[in-house]
């Protein structure tokens, strides 16, 4: 598959699960990187989230548990907590996964993480 392909395919899955959060994420890395977000809509979007045998959903689940236990990553989660509500994971579904990450990361991570949804949560309910 051509890049331009992959590109395309990447932002549509982009498009899907962020909505408007794609022109600032692809807007951030413009003055700076934007090869880096290139790579993010060909590999990211465009291979992996694009394969078969995992729904949307479960890809963000896994992903949220993944920064999570990461605890360095906090805007890539909030962004991943936002995409797995726009594409049916239920607010519950995310407290879950993230205190789930409290036996296996600990709980400073399950902490933050709960922090990180929070104001996602927060954000959402003030833009219904």
């Amino acid at each position: 598959m051509s890049h331009s392909a992959r590109y395309e395919r990447g932002l549509a899955k982009f498009v899907e699960m962020y909505g408007e959060r794609t022109k600032t994420f692809l807007a951030s890395l413009e003055g700076i990187a934007p090869d880096l977000g290139t790579y993010v809509m060909e590999f990211a979007f465009g291979d992996i989230h694009c394969r078969p045998g995992l729904s949307l959903q479960s890809r963000e689940i896994a992903t949220i548990a993944a920064l999570t236990a990461l605890g360095t990553a906090a805007p890539q989660l909030r962004a991943h907590i936002d995409g797995a509500l726009n594409v049916g994971c239920s607010e519950q579904e995310v407290v879950e996964v993230i205190m789930q990450m409290a036996l296996y990361a600990g709980f400073p991570a399950a902490i933050n993480g709960i922090q990180a949804a929070r104001e996602v949560f927060l954000e959402r309910s003030k833009q219904k």
